[in-house]
């Protein structure tokens, strides 16, 4: 039901658009890791090697970064595993975001702590 500008949702309504937004933000996570480690192999199979010297790999975020912009084939690859891992993050945000508009403040906090666990696990984690 529409009364002007403002759209009033029952309970269901909103569970819906909360689901829809976060499947669409796993959906491109997933989507767009998927391309960068397609791209990867596809330039791993045409150099016919990773990048580096003796099958060496990147081991750091930085180390990835630079890699990929030099377009290293294993740096790439790893890029896009970095997204992987990064999409159940992005999931969170997308969730913190939408219980801030629907002013849900119970999950707003359960979500904020739960995304400050995961990106102090990035930082601080080994």
């Amino acid at each position: 039901m529409q009364t002007g500008s403002t759209e009033i949702l029952n309970p269901n309504d909103r569970l819906n658009r909360v689901e829809l937004l976060v499947s669409r933000a796993l959906r491109t996570g997933v989507l767009i890791s998927a391309f960068v480690i397609f791209a990867g192999l596809l330039l791993f199979f045409a150099a016919g090697d990773g990048g580096y010297p003796n099958n060496a790999y990147p081991t750091s975020f930085s180390a990835i970064l630079a890699g990929t912009l030099a377009l290293k084939p294993f740096a790439v690859i790893l890029a896009g595993l970095v997204l992987l891992i990064l999409t159940p993050v992005l999931r969170v945000a997308v969730s913190l975001l939408t219980f801030v508009l629907e002013q849900d403040w119970l999950y707003v906090g359960i979500s904020a702590l739960v995304l400050i666990i995961l990106l102090s696990s990035f930082f601080f984690g080994k």
